[in-house]
């Protein structure tokens, strides 16, 4: 499968015009001086051969991307030299075998990680690397011709079988490390893949005992951070004190989706829309989150969290930021994300009275079992359970350019599509003289499935008659980059931490206004157990969801469906 390094070998054969080099040994990124001849490899489709491309010339060029010189704040530059080692911690649970090592496998397929690294997998099940590999394997999508290759990233796998709470079982950890740095500065990278009920205790165990002394030290932090602003203040807290900000790396996978990241480029790289990007021309915003499944026999994890603390608290509201923030300085990951915490600040805290609640039922006539049962159907689910499988939140930003504009985050379970989307809607034409039948503009931002922007809009129908309809302009990406595959968030996002960008990471002062957004809706929700409206598996979610968001300005006409090229 073609990923990401298709992706960089596509980018820069397409660069016809570029005479730029790899930075040579003499630049603020001397890191790169180590590749072979790297002085005399250009960047153009006249003297750049994409496919003899190695692992450090292709990080190299990515981390120049990413990564200013000003950026590098943890001491020691990007050594591709440097023995890199990377921890899984959780290595037996489903975010792992799913996710991580599947990750690390198309990296390292690719080419895209420095030459001399290793992976250490530990958790609590006692397992051999043999082992691991069959767990992982069917989530790697290895081709026929990739066995061999396959086999030597495994060869490069080890495992250590540990408590998480036990310093001696770190140690031993530690001592695994060691064994691939002797005499040389190396680099560590720490993926914390844990339940919340760990995550203290492993922290103070890598700080005391796992931590290099001669490279960088990062530390992978996946969600939940915390349910409410106490525990994730807690956490913060806690994590101050063992680790500096810059070694810290929250991850929020939904920043490493493709048209996610482009947001920053649609909104400050265009003069067609930044005029338009304020209450004088958007009427709403919405943003979109649907999945057309249950929680398919694992709603006892589910119920614990909801879709709220799930989706809208972290993924949507991260999309928001990027939408509604001010331009940033520069694209220095501190500016953006000064810029996002702005933004986020302007917002109110959320009330009842903000929110459509809905849990899905089954459909008694759907074509499956599990679209035919209910959330409360599910048997891993508390009896009597309030906790809402669909929310649509409408927040308002307090500011002079969204003043008004109201931004409707809504998602759901068990609805009657996958979509993730940023729809924004103008404002009505004014002064019409076509007797009411234009419809409203929009900007739709795709984030999946099949990524894509286009732009609603009213012309003519084609023929005799002087009638109008709607239709787009239309940027596919699939249609429009055939030859390109879009690498997964994941993927982005590990590379971005052995290039030490934090662009797309969440920082603690983002957290923090997050959960001051949502807690107190929260904690009504927890105290109150207000009755969640019904809908039935595969419709569209409450019809009171629809008229929430008539209320507040967003008009939904039903009457064009777009339809992705292909």
């Amino acid at each position: 499968m073609r990923r990401l390094s298709s992706w960089l070998h596509a980018r820069f054969r397409a660069r016809t015009d570029s005479t730029s080099s790899i930075p040579s040994s003499n630049g603020p990124d001397a890191d790169s001086s180590s590749l072979s001849g790297s002085s005399n490899h250009h960047l153009s489709g006249r003297h750049f051969d994409g496919e003899s491309l190695d692992g450090e010339q292709a990080l190299a060029i990515i981390r120049r991307n990413l990564k200013s010189s000003a950026m590098d704040t943890e001491g020691t530059h990007f050594d591709c030299n440097c023995p890199h080692i990377f921890v899984v911690f959780g290595a037996s649970g489903d975010l792992a075998k799913k996710k991580i090592y599947p990750t690390l496998w198309w990296l390292f397929r690719d080419n895209l990680l420095p030459s001399d690294t290793k992976f250490i997998g530990y958790a609590r099940s006692k397992l051999s690397v043999a082992e691991l590999k069959e767990k992982c394997r069917q989530y790697m999508k290895v081709q026929e011709d990739q066995v061999e290759k396959f086999e030597e990233f495994w060869s490069v796998n080890f495992y250590v079988a540990g408590s998480y709470d036990s310093r001696r079982d770190f140690e031993l950890l530690n001592q695994e490390i060691s064994k691939f740095e002797v005499g040389r500065a190396a680099n560590r990278l720490f993926y914390l893949a844990l339940p919340p009920s760990v995550f203290e205790s492993v922290t103070v165990h890598i700080r005391n005992t796992c931590m290099g002394e001669k490279g960088w030290n990062r530390i992978i932090v996946e969600k939940p951070f915390g349910r409410d602003a106490q525990s994730s203040n807690v956490l913060s807290v806690h994590l101050a004190k063992l680790f500096t900000e810059d070694q810290l790396y929250r991850i929020d996978h939904y920043l490493g989706k493709e048209m996610v990241q482009n947001l920053m480029t649609i909104r400050f790289g265009n003069q067609i829309f930044s005029p338009t990007w304020n209450r004088a021309h958007v009427a709403s915003v919405l943003i979109t989150f649907k999945e057309p499944f249950g929680t398919q026999g694992r709603g006892g994890y589910f119920d614990d969290f909801g879709i709220i603390r799930d989706v809208m608290q972290n993924h949507l509201l991260q999309i928001l930021s990027l939408v509604a923030m001010e331009k940033p300085a520069t694209c220095h990951p501190d500016d953006i994300r000064n810029e996002k915490v702005k933004v986020l600040k302007s917002i109110r805290e959320l009330a009842i009275e903000d929110v459509v609640l809905g849990q899905y039922v089954g459909d008694p006539n759907g074509a499956d079992e599990d679209s035919r049962m209910g959330y409360l159907d599910d048997p891993t689910v508390p009896k009597g359970s309030v906790t809402p499988t669909y929310a649509l939140a409408v927040l308002k930003i307090n500011n002079e350019r969204w003043d008004g504009v109201p931004f409707i985050l809504r998602c759901g379970k068990a609805l009657n599509e996958r979509k993730a989307e940023v729809r924004i809607q103008y404002h009505d034409v004014p002064g019409d003289i076509f007797d009411g039948k234009p419809k409203r503009n929009e900007l739709v931002i795709r984030v999946q499935p099949g990524e894509a922007l286009y732009v609603k809009m009213m012309t003519k129908s084609p023929g005799i008659t002087f009638d109008m309809e709607e239709t787009e302009l239309d940027l596919t990406y699939g249609h429009r980059y055939k030859d390109v595959a879009l690498p997964d968030a994941y993927e982005r996002l590990i590379l971005d931490v052995f290039c030490g960008s934090q662009m797309h990471f969440v920082r603690s002062d983002e957290l923090s206004e997050a959960w001051r957004i949502f807690t107190p809706l929260l904690h009504y929700i927890e105290r109150e157990r207000p009755e969640p409206i019904k809908y039935v598996y595969g419709s569209r979610g409450p019809k009171e969801a629809d008229r929430k968001c008539d209320e507040n300005n967003f008009k939904y006409y039903g009457s064009y469906k777009w339809h992705q090229k292909h």
